[in-house]
């Protein structure tokens, strides 16, 4: 064999042998990661699978239940004011998602654009909060709702979600990137401040306000703590407190059945909302540190 033929050849057989490592890697990356979507998911199929079960198949692990009924779903409106439940928490979470759009874009865009003595200190002392678990600030809570006549209410449920600190420091960095000179020249041609945040901050931030306003909505969706505690009255359960209830009074396999059936009912719309808006998600989280 000619040594210059084999001198040529080398290269080639070189990377033709990188190229089937980097095949066989991807391979196994996208093996892995199906393996963890499949762990993953499996007990959501696996509920929503069983809210179609009868009860004497409840402990089957088969994702396709046979057989199927529609049964379930409508026993549940029947032996619990699941509907009344789903509403209270639907309000909840709308409520508060518009009170944190509002408050948090307006600190925001004050913490981010506006210099004044201290602003650094605010804004270290509001993110310092994120630092303290919602178990400390439950006694704070009740206490002041108590106080102020609002236990066993819906405006008590609502008062501590009305801002948020997260919201605060998302809205803040997303401001951050923004030039301060295409604010200044609103204010030249004569706009005063708030016609300045509404009509060219505000359109600016919108991939921030999406991905704000779904975080919350999903956060108030799932709050558990504080309802349990602040809410006494049946009617006025959300869907986390309501399922506790029930759950508590289920005893045998039907039972577990509707609960399973209320778990996929009070999941869906979240499922719904993160896969239509999880761009939007993506985006705002990307642009917010974004300079």
């Amino acid at each position: 064999m000619n040594p210059n033929t084999e001198s040529i050849r080398l290269p080639d057989d070189r990377r033709l042998s990188r190229s089937y490592a980097n095949q066989a890697w991807l391979i196994l990356r996208y093996l892995l990661l199906f393996v963890g979507v499949a762990v993953t998911l499996f007990p959501f199929l696996w509920m929503a699978a069983s809210s179609f079960k009868e009860p004497k198949n409840l402990f089957d692990l088969s994702l396709i239940p046979s057989p199927a009924t529609w049964n379930n779903y409508g026993d549940l409106f029947v032996k619990a004011p699941f509907g009344r439940w789903f509403a209270n928490t639907a309000g909840v979470a709308v409520v508060s998602t518009v009170s944190v759009l509002v408050f948090d874009t307006i600190v925001g865009y004050v913490l981010a654009k506006f210099a004044f003595p201290g602003r650094t200190i605010v804004f270290i002392f509001i993110i310092s909060t994120l630092m303290v678990p919602t178990e400390m600030l439950i006694i704070p809570w009740y206490l002041l709702a108590s106080k102020l006549g609002l236990s066993d209410t819906y405006a008590g449920l609502l008062l501590p979600g009305l801002i948020s600190a997260f919201g605060i420091f998302l809205m803040r960095q997303f401001m951050e990137s923004l030039p301060s000179e295409l604010l200044d020249a609103a204010r030249i041609d004569g706009l005063n401040e708030w016609r300045v945040f509404s009509s060219i901050a505000v359109p600016i931030m919108k991939p921030a306000l999406a991905t704000l306003a779904i975080l919350s909505f999903i956060s108030s969706w799932n709050q558990f703590i504080w309802p349990f505690i602040v809410l006494q009255t049946e009617s006025k359960y959300t869907l986390p407190v309501g399922m506790v209830y029930f759950s508590s009074e289920m005893k045998d396999n039907s039972g577990w059945i509707l609960i399973m059936t209320a778990a996929t009912v009070s999941v869906l719309p979240l499922i719904s909302i993160f896969l239509i808006f999880q761009k939007r998600i993506i985006q705002g989280i990307a642009l917010s540190g974004m300079k």
